[in-house]
């Protein structure tokens, strides 16, 4: 079923070797609830609880790629829900810093965590503010719809850095990635629609 999901990925146009090694590598079924166990491998969304789901295989696959993470990379996620996508990107080499602002969904995936060798650290805050004690950042990803770009993260990013993320109000997002030149500079490159929950402020108790 792994190898299906590959060759639908390829299908879709992901071309990146490593990033479909690392999504090959990585037993999705795991970050689902036990009803979903036979749909694990379908190139689909599914709900996670506290309002969140794991996105849809291709989304975490074209973000990766267009995040374009190298070996030992400082990577910070805003919006670590399943882990599955920290996961994809700890099987690619980097150092992996997660953000989760829902308690129930931290607590879950950082003890789930656990079950993997990679480097990462997990950390119940808003993913508004970044994590500016272990910044700059090689790369930061957000996984939730973003109404404008944090200035936070764009200062966390180091020169060079690249921040990816979906950009808009309403059902529809725009994934953009930003990428920071050795002056400060800004380029903005914008890769089509996409539907992701909203990121919101502030950490949740419930």
């Amino acid at each position: 079923m792994r190898k299906q999901l590959i060759k639908t990925l390829e299908s879709k146009g992901i071309k990146d070797k490593k990033v479909l090694s690392a999504i090959e590598n990585i037993p999705r079924h795991w970050f689902l609830d036990s009803s979903f166990l036979e749909y694990a491998y379908e190139d689909k969304p599914f709900p996670i609880g506290s309002g969140q789901t794991i996105s849809q295989p291709y989304t975490v696959a074209r973000q990766t790629e267009l995040l374009m993470v190298e070996k030992n990379m400082k990577v910070l996620e805003i919006g670590t829900g399943s882990g599955f996508q920290a996961c994809v990107l700890g099987d690619m080499g980097a150092k992996v810093y997660t953000v989760e602002r829902q308690k129930k969904l931290y607590l879950r995936t950082k003890a789930f965590l656990k079950n993997f060798p990679y480097r990462i650290k997990t950390f119940y805050d808003d993913g508004n503010k970044g994590l500016p004690a272990f910044a700059p950042f090689d790369r930061i990803i957000i996984t939730a719809a973003a109404p404008e770009i944090p200035q936070n993260l764009i200062e966390q990013l180091k020169p060079g850095g690249i921040l990816l993320l979906p950009l808009g109000f309403g059902d529809v997002q725009q994934m953009v990635r930003i990428t920071k030149d050795a002056e400060g500079n800004l380029k903005t490159e914008n890769f089509g629609n996409y539907r992701f929950v909203p990121m919101l402020k502030n950490r949740a108790d419930d």
